[in-house]
């Protein structure tokens, strides 16, 4: 029997999706859409909310502000494809765009991760060394951090997709999953994987490891800093600052970690992708509710904007009436 090598540029992928049943495939559908549509909107108001209103021009916000603008980005390199594929019979996906989907995954989900461990290193100066706040984490610096952490996601994601490049995908080409993740496309490899998954599972530690180790030190600095306030309220005050991010986190890492850091023999298709749709598609819908349901600031913020839409609604009408 003749055996195809699909690593070609004129060959491509199916990608299986979320269930092969026939009759999940248009509630699927219309579940990921709205979520996706809440997803970009939630996202969307936080970013307006932060520049619109100049009291959340601080480090915080511009971390949050970012986190948000990657969230769009991140989710749209996944759900929009997954959705066509819902409605679709070929679920069919180039040699060269799974490639490119791989990379910005890769890219915007470890920027994430960055991101969430720059807003872990801002709540630890503004508690356990408030005085040289605005020394320690000044615009200059913040931007470098941000730069920073584009760079490395975006340098580790290269690394990743070259190392795929190489292997060749021999017989069958069915992607157990709804987008190109490193795990189901190694998978299906008819190379000798063993070098690649070495590689992999060293440099994800580097890279995913050492933001989730920075935010872990971080609380645990924070946690000993507040329980030295002598006030109960003193404490609340300070751990509700970190209630929205330490939420973020948990729910983040939590999917990402029992989805990586693991052997390839362990991996489970479906218990995998419900675990991938929780930091691809339900984490970033989360984030916006998540950080202005329990942020007085973005309630601020979005009441704002909210009244800065409604007068702007108001002067086109009375343009428009004549008044």
């Amino acid at each position: 029997m003749e055996i195809k090598n699909y690593s070609s540029s004129t060959s491509g992928f199916i990608l299986l999706g979320l269930s092969s049943n026939p009759q999940l495939q248009k509630p699927l559908f219309a579940i990921f859409l709205t979520m996706y549509l809440v997803t970009m909107m939630g996202n969307v108001l936080i970013i307006l909310a932060i520049r619109s209103d100049s009291r959340l021009h601080t480090p915080m916000y511009f971390f949050l502000s970012n986190l948000s603008f990657m969230d769009i980005c991140f989710t749209m390199v996944i759900v929009p494809k997954m959705l066509v594929n819902l409605q679709s019979e070929t679920k069919t996906i180039s040699y060269v765009g799974c490639l490119v989907q791989m990379y910005f995954f890769m890219a915007f989900g470890n920027t994430d991760s960055y991101l969430l461990a720059s807003m872990a290193i801002d709540r630890l100066v503004a508690i356990c060394n408030p005085f040289h706040y605005d020394v320690v984490m000044n615009p200059r610096r913040c931007l470098l951090m941000l730069l920073g952490s584009c760079t490395i996601s975006y340098l580790h994601a290269l690394l990743r997709v070259l190392l795929i490049s190489r292997l060749s995908f021999c017989a069958s080409h069915v992607i157990k999953h709804f987008f190109c993740d490193t795990q189901p496309v190694l998978k299906l490899s008819c190379s000798d994987t063993s070098s690649s998954q070495i590689v992999v599972m060293t440099e994800t530690l580097a890279v995913i490891v050492t933001p989730f180790l920075c935010v872990l030190f971080s609380y645990i600095r924070i946690i000993i800093t507040v329980f030295r306030i002598p006030s109960a309220a003193g404490r609340w005050k300070a751990f509700s600052t970190c209630g929205s991010h330490l939420t973020v986190v948990a729910l983040f890492y939590g999917s990402i970690i029992y989805v990586y850091f693991r052997p390839l023999s362990m991996y489970s298709v479906v218990k995998d992708r419900v675990a991938t749709v929780t930091y691809t598609v339900v984490t970033p819908m989360l984030n916006p509710f998540i950080y202005s349901l329990r942020n007085k600031d973005m309630k601020r913020g979005l009441g704002k904007l909210r009244d800065r839409i409604h007068s702007q609604n108001n002067k086109m009408w009375n343009v428009k009436s004549g008044r």
